[in-house]
Protein backbone atom coordinates (compact mmCIF):
# COMPACT_ATOMS: atom_id res chain seq x y z
CA UNK A 1 0.00 0.00 0.00
CA UNK A 2 3.00 2.28 -0.37
CA UNK A 3 4.61 4.29 2.42
CA UNK A 4 2.89 4.16 5.84
CA UNK A 5 1.59 7.73 5.62
CA UNK A 6 0.67 7.74 1.93
CA UNK A 7 -2.71 9.40 1.49
CA UNK A 8 -5.44 7.46 -0.30
CA UNK A 9 -7.40 9.49 -2.84
CA UNK A 10 -11.19 9.41 -2.57
CA UNK A 11 -14.11 11.07 -4.34
CA UNK A 12 -15.01 14.68 -3.53
CA UNK A 13 -18.30 13.56 -1.97
CA UNK A 14 -16.45 11.38 0.53
CA UNK A 15 -13.99 14.13 1.38
CA UNK A 16 -16.84 16.62 1.89
CA UNK A 17 -18.71 14.20 4.15
CA UNK A 18 -15.66 13.66 6.33
CA UNK A 19 -14.94 17.39 6.43
CA UNK A 20 -18.44 18.02 7.74
CA UNK A 21 -18.42 15.13 10.23
CA UNK A 22 -16.82 14.48 13.60
CA UNK A 23 -14.18 11.81 12.92
CA UNK A 24 -12.99 9.90 15.99
CA UNK A 25 -10.50 7.01 16.18
CA UNK A 26 -11.06 5.62 19.68
CA UNK A 27 -7.79 3.72 20.07
CA UNK A 28 -4.25 4.35 18.88
CA UNK A 29 -0.90 3.18 20.28
CA UNK A 30 2.14 5.40 20.63
CA UNK A 31 5.28 3.87 22.21
CA UNK A 32 4.81 3.27 25.95
CA UNK A 33 8.04 5.10 26.72
CA UNK A 34 8.41 8.29 28.70
CA UNK A 35 11.33 9.44 26.56
CA UNK A 36 9.86 9.04 23.07
CA UNK A 37 10.13 12.05 20.76
CA UNK A 38 10.45 10.10 17.51
CA UNK A 39 6.91 8.85 17.11
CA UNK A 40 4.76 11.47 18.88
CA UNK A 41 5.13 13.91 15.97
CA UNK A 42 3.46 11.24 13.81
CA UNK A 43 0.18 12.12 15.53
CA UNK A 44 -0.17 14.57 12.65
CA UNK A 45 -1.01 11.57 10.47
CA UNK A 46 -4.41 11.39 12.15
CA UNK A 47 -5.19 14.98 11.29
CA UNK A 48 -3.91 14.58 7.76
CA UNK A 49 -6.25 11.58 7.38
CA UNK A 50 -9.24 13.69 8.47
CA UNK A 51 -9.41 12.56 12.10
CA UNK A 52 -10.55 15.10 14.71
CA UNK A 53 -10.26 13.07 17.93
CA UNK A 54 -8.00 10.20 18.97
CA UNK A 55 -7.69 8.18 22.16
CA UNK A 56 -4.15 7.03 22.93
CA UNK A 57 -3.17 4.04 25.03
CA UNK A 58 -0.97 4.77 28.07
CA UNK A 59 -0.73 1.27 29.61
CA UNK A 60 -1.73 -2.37 29.34
CA UNK A 61 -1.61 -5.28 31.76
CA UNK A 62 1.68 -6.78 30.54
CA UNK A 63 3.77 -3.74 31.58
CA UNK A 64 4.48 -2.49 35.14
CA UNK A 65 1.59 -0.36 36.43
CA UNK A 66 3.93 2.50 37.41
CA UNK A 67 4.82 3.01 33.76
CA UNK A 68 1.34 4.42 33.11
CA UNK A 69 2.07 7.47 35.25
CA UNK A 70 5.38 8.13 33.51
CA UNK A 71 3.87 7.74 30.05
CA UNK A 72 0.82 9.92 30.66
CA UNK A 73 3.01 12.64 32.20
CA UNK A 74 5.24 12.57 29.12
CA UNK A 75 2.31 12.63 26.69
CA UNK A 76 0.61 15.52 28.49
CA UNK A 77 3.81 17.57 28.54
CA UNK A 78 4.46 16.97 24.84
CA UNK A 79 0.89 17.88 23.89
CA UNK A 80 1.06 21.05 25.97
CA UNK A 81 4.29 22.05 24.22
CA UNK A 82 2.55 21.60 20.85
CA UNK A 83 -0.75 23.25 21.75
CA UNK A 84 -0.93 24.95 18.35
CA UNK A 85 -1.61 21.53 16.80
CA UNK A 86 -3.12 19.45 19.63
CA UNK A 87 -5.68 19.89 22.39
CA UNK A 88 -5.97 17.74 25.51
CA UNK A 89 -9.62 16.75 25.81
CA UNK A 90 -10.72 17.37 29.40
CA UNK A 91 -14.50 17.63 28.87
CA UNK A 92 -17.06 17.05 26.12
CA UNK A 93 -17.06 20.74 25.15
CA UNK A 94 -13.36 20.46 24.25
CA UNK A 95 -14.26 18.20 21.33
CA UNK A 96 -15.98 21.08 19.53
CA UNK A 97 -13.12 23.40 20.47
CA UNK A 98 -10.59 21.01 18.89
CA UNK A 99 -12.56 20.91 15.65
CA UNK A 100 -13.21 24.66 15.46
CA UNK A 101 -9.52 25.42 16.09
CA UNK A 102 -8.35 22.80 13.57
CA UNK A 103 -6.39 20.88 16.20
CA UNK A 104 -6.31 17.15 16.91
CA UNK A 105 -8.11 16.41 20.17
CA UNK A 106 -6.32 13.80 22.29
CA UNK A 107 -7.37 11.79 25.33
CA UNK A 108 -6.15 8.53 26.87
CA UNK A 109 -7.16 4.95 27.62
CA UNK A 110 -5.85 2.07 29.73
CA UNK A 111 -5.87 -1.55 28.57
CA UNK A 112 -6.58 -3.57 31.69
CA UNK A 113 -7.12 -3.01 35.39
CA UNK A 114 -3.58 -3.90 36.48
CA UNK A 115 -2.73 -0.20 36.12
CA UNK A 116 -4.83 0.40 39.24
CA UNK A 117 -2.43 -1.62 41.43
CA UNK A 118 -5.64 -2.89 43.12
CA UNK A 119 -6.28 0.65 44.42
CA UNK A 120 -9.68 2.19 43.70
CA UNK A 121 -8.49 5.77 44.18
CA UNK A 122 -6.27 5.41 41.09
CA UNK A 123 -9.40 5.56 38.91
CA UNK A 124 -10.15 9.18 39.74
CA UNK A 125 -6.48 10.11 39.35
CA UNK A 126 -6.31 8.57 35.89
CA UNK A 127 -9.56 10.30 34.94
CA UNK A 128 -8.12 13.67 35.98
CA UNK A 129 -5.07 12.91 33.84
CA UNK A 130 -7.26 12.40 30.77
CA UNK A 131 -8.11 8.67 30.76
CA UNK A 132 -11.65 8.26 29.45
CA UNK A 133 -12.03 4.50 29.14
CA UNK A 134 -10.41 1.41 30.64
CA UNK A 135 -10.47 -2.31 29.89
CA UNK A 136 -11.41 -4.81 32.57
CA UNK A 137 -8.64 -7.24 31.55
CA UNK A 138 -6.07 -7.70 28.81
CA UNK A 139 -6.10 -11.29 27.47
CA UNK A 140 -5.14 -12.77 30.87
CA UNK A 141 -7.04 -12.83 34.17
CA UNK A 142 -6.42 -10.07 36.68
CA UNK A 143 -7.95 -8.80 39.94
CA UNK A 144 -11.01 -7.42 38.12
CA UNK A 145 -12.00 -10.33 35.91
CA UNK A 146 -11.09 -12.79 33.20
CA UNK A 147 -9.18 -12.35 29.98
CA UNK A 148 -10.24 -13.67 26.58
CA UNK A 149 -7.22 -16.01 26.39
CA UNK A 150 -7.44 -17.38 29.93
CA UNK A 151 -9.67 -19.52 32.15
CA UNK A 152 -12.27 -16.81 32.63
CA UNK A 153 -13.98 -17.07 36.02
CA UNK A 154 -16.06 -13.93 35.56
CA UNK A 155 -16.20 -10.46 37.08
CA UNK A 156 -14.77 -10.37 40.61
CA UNK A 157 -16.07 -8.51 43.66
CA UNK A 158 -13.23 -6.02 43.18
CA UNK A 159 -14.22 -5.71 39.54
CA UNK A 160 -17.71 -4.66 40.58
CA UNK A 161 -16.23 -2.05 42.93
CA UNK A 162 -14.12 -0.78 40.02
CA UNK A 163 -17.19 -0.48 37.79
CA UNK A 164 -19.00 1.49 40.49
CA UNK A 165 -16.07 3.88 40.87
CA UNK A 166 -15.66 4.27 37.12
CA UNK A 167 -19.34 5.18 36.87
CA UNK A 168 -18.93 7.71 39.67
CA UNK A 169 -16.00 9.55 38.09
CA UNK A 170 -17.25 9.26 34.49
CA UNK A 171 -14.86 6.69 33.02
CA UNK A 172 -16.26 4.34 30.37
CA UNK A 173 -15.99 0.58 30.98
CA UNK A 174 -14.65 -1.52 28.11
CA UNK A 175 -14.73 -5.29 27.51
CA UNK A 176 -12.23 -5.61 24.66
CA UNK A 177 -9.67 -8.29 25.56
CA UNK A 178 -11.98 -9.61 28.33
CA UNK A 179 -13.33 -13.15 28.45
CA UNK A 180 -16.90 -13.95 27.45
CA UNK A 181 -18.14 -14.71 30.98
CA UNK A 182 -16.59 -11.53 32.39
CA UNK A 183 -17.99 -9.55 29.46
CA UNK A 184 -21.54 -10.73 30.06
CA UNK A 185 -21.16 -10.09 33.81
CA UNK A 186 -20.05 -6.52 33.11
CA UNK A 187 -22.91 -5.96 30.68
CA UNK A 188 -25.40 -7.13 33.30
CA UNK A 189 -23.86 -5.21 36.21
CA UNK A 190 -22.88 -1.87 34.70
CA UNK A 191 -25.20 1.11 35.21
CA UNK A 192 -23.66 2.86 32.19
CA UNK A 193 -23.22 1.95 28.53
CA UNK A 194 -20.34 -0.51 28.06
CA UNK A 195 -18.11 -0.42 25.00
CA UNK A 196 -15.90 -2.78 23.08
CA UNK A 197 -13.28 -0.15 22.34
CA UNK A 198 -11.48 -2.21 19.69
CA UNK A 199 -12.96 -5.63 18.94
CA UNK A 200 -14.05 -7.49 15.82
CA UNK A 201 -16.80 -10.07 15.24
CA UNK A 202 -16.02 -13.72 15.92
CA UNK A 203 -18.65 -14.49 13.29
CA UNK A 204 -16.19 -13.49 10.57
CA UNK A 205 -12.84 -14.43 12.11
CA UNK A 206 -12.74 -17.10 14.83
CA UNK A 207 -10.11 -15.81 17.23
CA UNK A 208 -10.36 -15.60 21.05
CA UNK A 209 -9.76 -11.84 20.82
CA UNK A 210 -12.87 -11.41 18.69
CA UNK A 211 -16.37 -11.18 20.17
CA UNK A 212 -19.41 -13.38 19.74
CA UNK A 213 -22.74 -12.14 18.42
CA UNK A 214 -24.33 -12.47 21.88
CA UNK A 215 -21.71 -10.11 23.33
CA UNK A 216 -22.22 -7.62 20.51
CA UNK A 217 -25.96 -7.64 21.14
CA UNK A 218 -25.42 -7.21 24.89
CA UNK A 219 -23.17 -4.23 24.20
CA UNK A 220 -25.84 -2.64 22.03
CA UNK A 221 -28.51 -3.35 24.65
CA UNK A 222 -26.40 -1.47 27.21
CA UNK A 223 -26.32 1.49 24.84
CA UNK A 224 -22.67 0.85 24.02
CA UNK A 225 -20.54 0.99 20.87
CA UNK A 226 -18.34 -1.63 19.20
CA UNK A 227 -15.16 -0.06 17.84
CA UNK A 228 -13.75 -2.11 14.98
CA UNK A 229 -9.97 -2.51 14.99
CA UNK A 230 -7.59 -2.88 12.09
CA UNK A 231 -5.27 -5.62 13.38
CA UNK A 232 -4.54 -8.08 10.61
CA UNK A 233 -4.84 -11.30 12.64
CA UNK A 234 -8.25 -10.29 13.99
CA UNK A 235 -9.53 -9.25 10.56
CA UNK A 236 -8.35 -12.38 8.77
CA UNK A 237 -5.06 -14.00 7.84
CA UNK A 238 -2.90 -10.96 8.72
CA UNK A 239 -5.12 -8.93 6.40
CA UNK A 240 -5.04 -5.12 6.41
CA UNK A 241 -7.11 -4.48 3.30
CA UNK A 242 -9.83 -1.85 3.45
CA UNK A 243 -12.39 -4.27 2.00
CA UNK A 244 -11.76 -6.65 4.92
CA UNK A 245 -12.28 -4.12 7.72
CA UNK A 246 -15.37 -2.87 5.89
CA UNK A 247 -16.73 -6.43 5.95
CA UNK A 248 -16.30 -6.50 9.75
CA UNK A 249 -17.97 -3.11 10.12
CA UNK A 250 -20.92 -4.14 7.97
CA UNK A 251 -21.34 -7.40 9.89
CA UNK A 252 -21.83 -5.55 13.19
CA UNK A 253 -24.10 -2.93 11.60
CA UNK A 254 -26.31 -5.67 10.15
CA UNK A 255 -26.47 -7.27 13.60
CA UNK A 256 -27.20 -4.25 15.84
CA UNK A 257 -27.53 -1.20 13.59
CA UNK A 258 -25.32 1.83 12.83
CA UNK A 259 -25.93 3.45 16.25
CA UNK A 260 -23.60 0.95 17.92
CA UNK A 261 -20.54 1.00 15.66
CA UNK A 262 -17.40 3.13 15.61
CA UNK A 263 -13.77 3.17 14.51
CA UNK A 264 -10.89 2.17 16.81
CA UNK A 265 -8.07 1.09 14.52
CA UNK A 266 -5.58 0.10 17.26
CA UNK A 267 -2.78 1.28 14.99
CA UNK A 268 0.65 0.79 16.59
CA UNK A 269 3.13 3.43 15.40
CA UNK A 270 6.30 1.66 16.55
CA UNK A 271 6.26 -1.70 14.78
CA UNK A 272 9.53 -2.77 16.43
CA UNK A 273 8.16 -2.13 19.91
CA UNK A 274 5.10 -4.20 19.01
CA UNK A 275 7.27 -7.06 17.72
CA UNK A 276 9.35 -6.94 20.91
CA UNK A 277 6.28 -6.99 23.19
CA UNK A 278 4.88 -10.00 21.34
CA UNK A 279 8.21 -11.85 21.54
CA UNK A 280 8.82 -11.02 25.21
CA UNK A 281 5.30 -11.82 26.44
CA UNK A 282 4.30 -15.22 24.95
CA UNK A 283 1.78 -15.77 27.77
CA UNK A 284 -0.15 -12.70 26.63
CA UNK A 285 0.56 -13.19 22.92
CA UNK A 286 0.73 -16.98 22.29
CA UNK A 287 2.35 -17.83 18.94
CA UNK A 288 -0.21 -20.59 18.41
CA UNK A 289 -2.92 -17.91 18.21
CA UNK A 290 -1.16 -16.21 15.32
CA UNK A 291 0.85 -13.60 17.21
CA UNK A 292 4.23 -12.92 15.69
CA UNK A 293 6.46 -10.31 14.03
CA UNK A 294 5.29 -8.35 11.03
CA UNK A 295 1.68 -7.93 12.14
CA UNK A 296 -0.20 -5.90 9.53
CA UNK A 297 -2.47 -3.05 10.57
CA UNK A 298 -5.05 -0.81 8.90
CA UNK A 299 -3.54 2.68 8.82
CA UNK A 300 -5.26 5.94 9.78
CA UNK A 301 -4.80 7.01 6.15
CA UNK A 302 -7.31 4.31 5.15
CA UNK A 303 -10.22 5.95 7.01
CA UNK A 304 -11.33 7.99 3.95
CA UNK A 305 -11.29 4.83 1.84
CA UNK A 306 -13.26 2.97 4.53
CA UNK A 307 -15.81 5.78 4.43
CA UNK A 308 -16.04 5.67 0.66
CA UNK A 309 -16.43 1.89 0.66
CA UNK A 310 -19.32 2.04 3.14
CA UNK A 311 -21.01 4.75 1.08
CA UNK A 312 -20.62 2.42 -1.88
CA UNK A 313 -22.52 -0.26 0.05
CA UNK A 314 -25.46 2.13 0.40
CA UNK A 315 -24.77 3.63 3.82
CA UNK A 316 -26.45 7.01 4.20
CA UNK A 317 -24.61 10.19 5.15
CA UNK A 318 -26.46 10.10 8.47
CA UNK A 319 -25.28 6.56 9.22
CA UNK A 320 -21.73 7.48 8.27
CA UNK A 321 -21.72 10.45 10.64
CA UNK A 322 -22.77 8.10 13.44
CA UNK A 323 -20.03 5.60 12.61
CA UNK A 324 -17.29 8.19 12.04
CA UNK A 325 -17.71 9.83 15.42
CA UNK A 326 -21.17 10.68 16.68
CA UNK A 327 -21.63 7.31 18.39
CA UNK A 328 -18.44 7.84 20.40
CA UNK A 329 -19.62 11.38 21.18
CA UNK A 330 -22.94 10.05 22.50
CA UNK A 331 -21.09 7.77 24.93
CA UNK A 332 -19.00 10.74 26.10
CA UNK A 333 -22.13 12.81 26.70
CA UNK A 334 -23.79 10.00 28.63
CA UNK A 335 -20.87 8.85 30.79
CA UNK A 336 -18.18 11.48 31.25
CA UNK A 337 -18.47 13.54 34.42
Amino acid sequence: MGSPSAQIQVEEKTADLMQGSLVWDNHGCMPLRSDDFEFLPQLKRYKEAGVDIVTLNIAYDAVPWENAILVVAHFRKWLREHADQYLMIECVADIAVARSSNRLGVMFDIEGGCALNETLSMIELYYELGVRWMLIAYNKNNALGGGCQDDDQGLTAFGREVLDEMARVGMVACCSHAGYRTTMDVMEYSSNPVIFSHSNPFGIKEHPRNIKDEAIKACAKSGGVVGINGIGDFLGDNDDRTETIVRHIDYVVQLVGPKHLGLSLDYVFDQQELDDYIKDNPETFPPELGYGPGLKMVRPEQIPEITESLLGLGYSDHDMRLILGENHLRIANEVWA
